[in-house]
């Protein structure tokens, strides 16, 4: 988390997983059918389901998980195992473990054409944040929009609609959309 990007279902998910995946080797221990098997449902789970989340997919992980359990008959493990992990997800939202820092945002705006985004918005952003990134650009509407995304982090006691209506002064009163930016990678520009 250290000077990095990330959300905090995927710190969740990066928390947990060594646990789920220890359970599976335990679980399959040198059988070679049942691990070929295992890793086949876990694939066809990640790559056939609507993309979701790092959460999603450790929920997912984790009920597998325990359904090899019991399905190989080690139904007290299963059980504790299942408490186990159930308590570790409850604490880690509860302390709300992973979150990143408070102001950080992501910021979606659509300007004409015409407007030099490199430089347009820099007065706004330097009144208004800690830090900008911009991540993406694309053009929309038949090109004749631009569509730019950026990460950033508000400063301190910023009143979230003068920033907004600044922006929407400088492109056209297009669409802006100022979101909690948790950075899961599903959300699209």
């Amino acid at each position: 988390m250290y000077k990095n990007d990330y959300s905090k279902n995927f710190i969740f998910t990066v928390a947990l997983l060594p646990t789920m995946v220890q359970s599976v080797i335990m679980i399959v221990h040198g059988n070679l059918g049942a691990g070929i098997t295992v890793a086949g449902a876990f694939s066809l789970v990640r790559f056939r389901s609507a993309p979701g989340n790092a959460r999603e997919m450790a929920t997912i992980f984790f009920a597998m998980t325990v359904g090899l359990a019991t399905g190989r008959g080690y139904l007290l493990y299963a059980t504790f195992f299942t408490i186990v992990v159930s308590l570790s997800m409850l604490l880690y939202t509860f302390i709300n473990f992973g979150s990143a820092k408070q102001n950080m945002r992501l910021l979606r705006i659509t300007f004409p054409e015409s407007l030099d985004y490199q430089s347009a918005f820099s007065s706004v952003f330097e009144k208004y944040t800690q830090s900008t990134q911009l991540d993406a650009v694309k053009t929309v509407n038949l090109g004749t929009l631009f569509e730019a995304r950026y990460r950033i982090e508000l400063k301190k006691e910023v009143n979230e609609k003068y920033f907004l209506d600044e922006l929407r002064q400088l492109n056209d009163n297009l669409e802006i959309i100022l979101t909690n930016d948790n950075f899961d990678r599903h959300v699209s520009l």
